[in-house]
């Protein structure tokens, strides 16, 4: 993917943490003047709306919380390409999965809009996304423990029952285990095996856009790497993916574009390498993050 360009400074809106440019993109004049970096200047407002254009998934100036009168996104912004895999990334409590779930319509959306093929989704419920092409995978409590894995992945196409042999050879050609262990109660699994199942489910809708919620959360670092490579497989077989992360550096390894979330708005944009590379994320952001 080609890094986004950065071509017009900031419209005016709160700064990202760590600058105070003004409109014109640079800092008041004086002595400490200095120029944006491209991933400051990529999650300003103006820019988002040109680099948007033509997106599959986007939100435009998100405010989303779960208690009224407390804000958690505050006009946030955010898109997704066809084919892409994207990753967000920032401190706790940055907003990281308010935002998934305010794609999803699962928290009320006090403000903004979120489209998909230009077509307004904002707060529409999950039925109606799943249908769409949109699926998600929780954190927590996302498979049935009481079924077998071929029941969960019959669950995950109640919709469409008749694809079932259809999609769910699609889904063991990406998870193997699955079909070997199709008849195996998911509650018995071990927590790289239950993310395997909550994804399949995920997939068997046939969705073109995946939210994955911190996929490599308690687990190994052998079954992280593991999650991580099989993101890329589903991305590879032509899901858009959109995955928040705590293990960042991993997460900007694998991802086309990165956002670095913080106070419920955008900080930095850009390619996953770029911002791995960036001095300012470095300190503020992967320093800490990197170890979570």
């Amino acid at each position: 993917m080609s890094t986004p360009s950065a071509a017009i400074p900031g419209d005016g809106s709160t700064p990202p943490p760590g600058s105070t440019e003004a409109d014109d993109g640079l800092e008041p004049a004086g002595p400490a003047a200095r120029v944006l970096t491209p991933a400051e200047l990529a999650a300003t407002r103006e820019q988002h709306e040109i680099l948007a254009e033509g997106a599959l998934l986007r939100a435009d100036q998100l405010v989303a919380g779960y208690v009224a009168g407390v804000n958690i996104l505050n006009s946030c912004d955010f898109y997704l390409k066809q084919g892409e895999l994207v990753g967000i990334i920032g401190p706790n409590g940055a907003g990281k999965s308010t935002l998934l779930k305010a794609l999803f319509g699962l928290i009320p959306v006090r403000s903004g809009k979120v489209t998909l093929r230009e077509e307004d989704i904002t707060s529409a419920a999950a039925h109606v996304l799943v249908s769409a092409g949109v699926g998600f995978v929780p954190q927590n409590n996302n498979v049935f423990p009481s079924l077998t894995i071929e029941e969960n992945m019959q669950m995950g196409l109640y919709l469409r029952p008749k694809k079932f042999t259809e999609r769910f050879e699609f889904v063991t050609g990406i998870f193997p285990l699955l079909g070997q262990r199709k008849r195996v109660k998911a509650g018995s699994l071990s927590g790289g095996e239950r993310q395997m199942v909550a994804m399949g489910r995920a997939l068997m809708m046939e969705p073109s856009v995946l939210l994955l919620d911190e996929p490599s959360a308690g687990l190994s670092p052998v079954l992280q790497d593991e999650v991580f490579i099989r993101c890329r497989r589903i991305n590879a077989a032509g899901v858009s993916i959109i995955m928040v992360e705590q293990n960042a550096r991993r997460c900007l390894q694998i991802c086309d574009r990165g956002y670095v979330l913080d106070q419920g708005r955008n900080a930095y944009t850009d390619t996953g390498q770029s911002l791995m590379n960036d001095p300012k994320v470095i300190e503020l952001y992967l320093g800490t993050l990197a170890k979570a």
